[in-house]
């Protein structure tokens, strides 16, 4: 069912259920669907003073949604994304000037943005400017668009740093979340924690699947890990308000990245929370000791981890009972037939490296606005962003690199998410990157930079690497940094990271 169909099918059966919850401000589903028809109709009169059109060529509105974690944000994604809409989510946190590119790329025929507690909606061409003060009377309803129309512009970094932009049409959300429904057993009762950033995919798609199915979702305008274990143990909700019954209503589910769950591992391990039954991670992998973690600091959560691709929608899934290796990604996730080709674009066998293929439903329709000549290509039905991996007998796919992402140093070939993966394995590691340096030797040399957690020991981490890689695989150079500099979606600052190594930053102390 598409989303804005939910929300108003949730407004008519249960109008004061909560849906949207950020830092002290809660919308219900009626409120919801309310807003998003007061912002949708604002939009449409908009549409109107358009006097040039955007990168879609007539397929769709192009409306540039630019409010970052904002309480209003679930309304105008809904209204910006309704009746053949096409939103592109831009993060504000981003440079002006990285936005202003974007913007230029795409020409948005409608932008709305934030101004403190409202929204702003701007029509570019026209010069025009409006500041939403609230619907003056009944809203308009939110009409669904349909399934083959673009709806979704998102961006997702470069090989040259220049943010893709990748299109997705709404069938293949659709089925995305009629899917993941049931895989990950969503229901009303489903209250989800996602303290990331809303214009990125695994924030996004977890707002939209929660509320979907009838459930609160709970945001936060940044991710602070104190923050969120007192959100997570302590906040409560009017349920069943036209029953006038008050619940305890704790949240179930959290969606996280690996940085997140760790560092709030770290603070949770002394006071347990019981209350979460489920935890689902995306956008790196986890370690034995990341599980071992969420095991203590949430005794009754089931950890799923997907491995996907902006571009390729989910491709594998890991629960408890799978396989647990540093490159082990578990099984294709439902609806999704993986393949592993080699360079003359056959099958390889079992065991055997190339590049992983996805065919599903799932695919967007690739980049616009340009690329860099990297990432999201298509072989028949099949697509690829270029990772590397194998499939063992019973179908478990292993991720070992990325195409492009390969360091040749003294002439071997090493992937550095393989050192990665080791090194988290060590015990007593929060984080890591692993980089290559230029070496007038070899060519480049291997470097990383790793935040310690606690029980960190660098003796043990370097038996450790000693006992599971071969020598040339092993970082030359090695910083500790106590507080890793991250992006707004909660993913390590890999450039700032460089910087502060070019630079000799204080926050980095050098061990080897």
């Amino acid at each position: 069912m598409p989303l804005a169909e939910a929300v108003a099918l949730h407004a008519r059966e249960r109008p004061h259920a909560p849906a949207f919850r950020m830092e002290g401000r809660v919308f219900t589903f009626g409120e919801l669907a309310a807003e998003a028809g007061g912002i949708f109709a604002a939009v449409q009169r908009s549409a109107a003073e358009v006097s040039e059109r955007s990168i879609l060529s007539g397929r769709a509105r192009l409306v540039s949604l630019e409010t970052g974690n904002h309480p209003l944000f679930p309304a105008a994604f809904i209204a910006a994304t309704a009746a053949g809409h096409c939103a592109a989510l831009i993060d504000p946190h981003l440079p002006e000037i990285a936005r202003q590119r974007m913007k230029e790329r795409l020409r948005p025929e409608v932008v709305i943005r934030a101004e403190g507690d409202l929204l702003r909606i701007d029509v570019p061409s026209a010069g025009h400017s409006r500041l939403l003060q609230g619907a003056a009377g009944p809203s308009p309803a939110v009409r669904a668009g349909n399934g083959g129309e673009p709806f979704l512009v998102v961006f997702t970094s470069g090989t040259t740093g220049e943010p893709k932009a990748i299109i997705r049409n709404r069938r293949s959300w659709r089925v995305s979340l009629e899917t993941g429904k049931g895989f990950f057993r969503l229901g009303s009762e489903t209250t989800t924690y996602a303290p990331g950033p809303l214009a990125h995919g695994l924030t996004l798609y977890a707002l939209a699947e929660t509320m979907t199915a009838g459930a609160e979702f709970v945001g936060a305008r940044h991710f602070e890990a104190d923050q969120s274990l007192a959100t997570i143990a302590a906040f409560r909700a009017k349920r069943d308000q036209s029953l006038a019954t008050i619940a305890e209503f704790r949240a179930k589910r959290l969606v996280l990245v690996p940085t997140m769950l760790r560092r709030l591992c770290e603070r949770a391990a002394r006071s347990p929370l019981t209350s979460i039954r489920q935890i689902t991670i995306a956008g790196a992998k986890l370690t034995p000791a990341d599980r071992e973690a969420a095991r203590v600091a949430f005794p009754n959560a089931q950890v799923t981890e997907y491995y996907g691709a902006s571009e390729l929608g989910f491709i594998s899934v890991s629960q408890a009972m799978d396989r647990h290796t540093p490159t082990a990604v578990g099984k294709a996730f439902p609806g999704v037939h993986l393949a592993i080709l080699g360079e003359n674009g056959d099958r390889v066998p079992a065991g055997e490296a190339g590049m992983i293929f996805v065919e599903s439903e799932l695919v967007s329709e690739g980049y616009i606005a340009g690329g860099d000549g990297a990432g999201f290509r298509r072989h028949g039905k099949r697509a690829t962003v270029g990772d590397l991996g194998f499939l063992d007998e019973d179908g478990t796919l292993y991720l070992i690199g990325r195409a492009g992402g390969m360091v040749v140093s003294g002439g071997n070939n090493i992937y550095p998410s393989e050192v990665e993966s080791v090194i988290l394995g060590a015990g007593g590691v929060n984080a890591v990157f692993v980089f290559d340096l230029d070496h007038p030797d070899l060519g480049s040399e291997l470097a990383a930079v790793v935040e310690p957690g606690g029980g960190f020991d660098r003796a043990a981490l370097e038996a450790h690497l000693a006992a599971a890689l071969p020598r040339y695989k092993h970082p030359r150079k090695i910083w500790l940094c106590r507080n890793m500099p991250m992006t707004a979606s909660g993913k390590l600052a890999a450039g700032e990271l460089r910087r502060w190594i070019a630079e000799e930053n204080t926050a980095l102390e050098r061990l080897a």
